[in-house]
């Protein structure tokens, strides 16, 4: 396939011409965080680290992990590594119980973002005579900046739809000929529906492919939405603490996603010890940014549970693949590609005086997520009229959606009704088939 790369001498990089550029970004990066993040210098001096202790990659082990919890601690811009006036631009995460993570860029560092945007445009077949239609969420989520700017990068016409209106998306997906869609797989699902319900067949559009990520799903799905939409579906894989989307992505071959190595450099650890475990082990992804200027995450532990290979790949690039991850090593849900923790809706429901003997109950319907929430009331809120019942779930409801951002489903339910449990709580149950 012709340009088929975007960038082929990093895509088809040598392994030991990768390492050495890996170990000689890591070598500066780490003097450049030690030197402008006091948070990060203090825990090397706590391990006893020193960049001068930083010779290339195999020392990477000696350096402190980064998790989630540091990024909140530090809330909002004490990862910051340069001064705010060289930064254009903030992304950021849905945040927990108010601490949202804040992501800062400089210019170079929306640059790489967006060039490894068009690696994964270009290896889905993308090329400047392609119409990208861009349905994630724009803002702060990254979604959309995101394959929007690799997208231009490309050359493509580039559609920034941003998410829902669906009417809309269709009426440009058609009027204007879309050949790659971007978007969550349950909306790019959605759209097939939405489609079919329209009387269109999947020959009447001209999308061959489609670029699907921020939520989890199945290869069950995948070849769902091939179906309906008649296209080949792609992976693409990111976190707002690296960059965004683009982290890695899935080729032609879809046999798992290549990760950019040459800015951000991949381990599996175990996530119970921290110990970095051999190639084709299961166990916690952890990322490293090799060239991020604004906001350099050293050891960033992900939470996701998966697997790397450097098996031959059939698409011609040797980056390192990342197969789908295989759940979290947390209590991180991921619902319509919003982050979700158990502790928001606890918060919520404190806030709102309610106990907290709670349910939280998420489950796919027809490729779209559902979040139930089981509310146990006390003696003294116990009414059995229908009405004041209907009222306050409705209220708890618009709490939890300002919180998340995302509507639940709540279900205020009779004292001493929800299972106790004598160890930890169960407070939630994904009943999603995510992994086949």
């Amino acid at each position: 396939m012709e340009n088929r790369y975007y960038q082929p001498e990093f895509e088809t990089m040598s392994l030991e011409d990768m390492q050495k550029l890996q170990s000689e970004k890591l070598v500066k990066q780490v003097k450049h965080i030690y030197e402008n993040v006091a948070c990060y210098r203090a825990k090397m001096d706590e391990k006893g680290v020193t960049p001068d202790d930083i010779k290339g990659i195999e020392d990477l082990h000696k350096l402190p992990f980064i998790t989630k919890d540091d990024l909140r601690d530090q809330y909002p811009n004490g990862f910051l590594a340069v001064p705010q006036s060289e930064c254009v631009r903030i992304q950021s995460t849905s945040g927990t119980t108010g601490r949202r993570v804040v992501a800062f860029y400089t210019q170079k560092d929306v640059d790489i973002w967006e060039d490894c945007c068009a690696r994964a445009i270009m290896a889905v077949g993308g090329t400047n005579e392609d119409v990208c239609q861009v349905a994630y969420g724009y803002g702060l989520f990254t979604g959309g900046p995101g394959l929007n700017g690799g997208s231009h990068r490309v050359g493509c016409l580039t559609l920034p739809m941003s998410s829902g209106n669906t009417e809309r998306q269709i009426q440009f997906m058609m009027d204007l000929g879309a050949t790659i869609l971007c978007c969550t797989p349950s909306y790019a699902a959605y759209i097939g529906e939405s489609l079919k319900d329209r009387g269109y067949k999947p020959e009447d559009n001209k999308l061959k492919a489609g670029i699907f990520g921020a939520e989890p799903w199945t290869e069950e799905m995948r070849r769902d939405i091939e179906k309906s939409l008649g296209i080949k579906a792609y992976d693409i894989y990111g976190l707002t603490e690296i960059s965004g989307p683009g982290v890695s992505f899935e080729c032609t071959a879809q046999a798992g996603m290549h990760i950019n190595e040459d800015h951000f450099l991949a381990e599996i650890i175990d996530p119970d010890t921290g110990e970095v475990l051999p190639e084709g082990e299961k166990g916690e992804l952890v990322f490293t940014c090799l060239d991020k200027e604004a906001f350099p995450m050293m050891r960033y532990r992900t939470r996701d549970i998966c697997v790397l290979t450097r098996e031959k790949c059939s698409c011609g690039r040797t980056l390192v693949r990342m197969r789908k991850p295989m759940g979290r090593s947390d209590d991180m849900l991921i619902v319509r590609g919003v982050n979700v923790f158990p502790s928001q809706i606890e918060t919520v429901l404190l806030q709102e005086g309610y106990a907290p003997n709670y349910l939280i109950e998420v489950d796919r319907v027809n490729n779209t997520d559902t979040l139930d929430v089981y509310v146990e009331l006390t003696e003294d809120q116990f009414s059995d009229t229908v009405k004041g019942v209907t009222a306050a779930e409705k209220s708890l409801a618009n709490a939890i959606k300002t919180m998340l951002g995302i509507n639940p489903a709540v279900h205020l339910v009779a004292p001493k009704t929800i299972a106790r449990s004598e160890g930890k709580a169960v407070r939630v149950k994904d009943k999603r088939k995510l992994h086949d």
